[in-house]
């Protein structure tokens, strides 16, 4: 690969997006960066490809409510000449796709209804019935044994069935789109297999739906999506495959963490078998202290401007760092401290390209009901190593467990589907 000009943010004490502290210590880390850089730090993403991390929270606030300043149209990246077609993060930050994460203005804005729509007409009761299902005959595949691992038997099975289900994708499919979304989020070398599994699978679904449409999402948004002026197929495709990966993965990783912070902080640890009263506040304090999505590629600069004390050129690349400023001391003041239901986090984005409330609300349903039914299910479960040997994926984007090993009694199966 080309090495970037002199003088662009690689050359400048540049900080790699990479390595094991974004797995063992990030808030440390996230600490260190802001010192010795500020708000705005110079990072390099792997091939020395340079960009921007905001870890300030009022600068990630004004680069997100800003959509003219700081764009999402990836076309203006002043890099593209030095990014090769087998780049791992092409899936991330792609060039030229259809989505909506690269829409701009008021197509955007009607693309984001489109989508709204289609979720916000999903049965909440059957959305939570559908989770209760899965989870139960997950459960059902483990309960017996008296242990389990809790990530890969559970957690990163449930968001994605549920979400298929839906959508309108087989269930037997599932299994496999779990294989191919952590392929490709996790940005490494089966990054692009990943997502033409997931582009195979959606034009599949696209051509039944045109065919027979049906009660679910996919036919809602193909149906909304028609005429001259609407969205086309290809469109609907790509929307799709984004609303699966922003729906799964951080779902799964919210389920973790959840699991994780009430079976080994001493602040939920006392009321774990007390009912379901903490089960939410446990969720709040994991979108604040240990939230899913980490890092968010991003925004381009569509002209010079400064921010944080940074001379940002037009066409930078800016990455969102939720978890960093959700940490920025000027909004916690005092991290030991529970936040008492204060949403004012950025795990979910702000502004015009925040994620959708319908979806916010389909992965809150998932993720609650997810803890519930398991602690409903198998009320002493025990943590079945030190808290400290726990382990993250590596991935500086998202941050989740690469396993939750537990104990708990034996119980019977109920006889659900898994």
């Amino acid at each position: 690969m080309t090495a970037p000009p002199p003088g662009c943010p690689a050359h400048a004490q540049s900080v790699p997006l990479s390595g094991p502290r974004f797995q063992t210590d990030p808030v440390a880390l996230y600490r260190e960066m802001r010192r010795t850089h500020g708000p705005v730090v110079p990072v390099v993403l792997p091939g020395d490809v340079p960009a921007w991390l905001v870890v300030g929270y009022r600068e990630l606030h004004q680069i997100t409510s800003d959509p003219q300043l700081f764009s999402r149209d990836s076309e203006l990246w002043n890099q593209w000449p030095h990014i090769p077609a087998d780049w791992p993060l092409l899936p991330m930050i792609g060039r030229k796709q259809p989505s909506i994460l690269y829409t701009v203005g008021e197509r955007h804005s009607r693309r984001a209804r489109l989508i709204s729509d289609a979720l916000e007409a999903v049965d909440p009761f059957e959305l939570r019935r559908y989770a209760e299902e899965f989870a139960d005959g997950l459960v059902d595949t483990f309960c017996t044994r008296g242990e389990t691992d809790i990530i890969s038997r559970y957690a990163m099975l449930l968001p994605v069935r549920v979400l298929a289900r839906i959508y309108g994708i087989p269930d037997a499919q599932g299994p496999d789109l779990v294989a191919a979304l952590n392929d490709m989020i996790d940005g490494r070398e089966r990054a692009v297999a990943g997502q033409q599994h997931l582009i195979r699978t959606f034009s599949a679904l696209i051509a039944e739906r045109q065919a027979a449409p049906a009660h679910d999402v996919a036919s809602r948004m193909l149906a909304a999506g028609a005429g001259p002026d609407g969205f086309g197929p290809e469109e609907i495709l790509q929307d799709l495959m984004v609303m699966m990966a922003a729906g799964h993965q951080p779902t799964a990783d919210w389920i973790g963490n959840t699991l994780r912070l009430m079976l080994t902080d001493d602040r939920f640890t006392a009321s774990l078998s007390g009912g379901r009263h903490s089960v939410a506040e446990a969720m709040n304090e994991v979108l604040w202290e240990d939230t899913p999505t980490q890092n968010v590629a991003g925004r381009w600069a569509a002209r010079d401007i400064r921010l944080g004390g940074r001379a940002i050129a037009a066409g930078d690349l800016l990455l969102l760092g939720l978890a960093a400023a959700n940490g920025d001391p000027q909004v916690r003041t005092d991290a030991s401290v529970l936040t008492g239901g204060n949403n004012a986090f950025l795990s979910f984005g702000h502004g015009e390209h925040r994620c959708p409330f319908p979806a916010q609300e389909t992965a809150e349903v998932i993720a609650r009901t997810a803890v519930e039914v398991l602690l409903d299910r198998l009320p002493d479960i025990d943590l079945a190593v030190p808290a400290e040997s726990l382990t993250r994926r590596p991935s500086p984007w998202l941050r989740g467990l690469t396993a939750l090993p537990v104990t708990f009694t034996p119980t019977p199966a109920l006889g659900g589907s898994a």
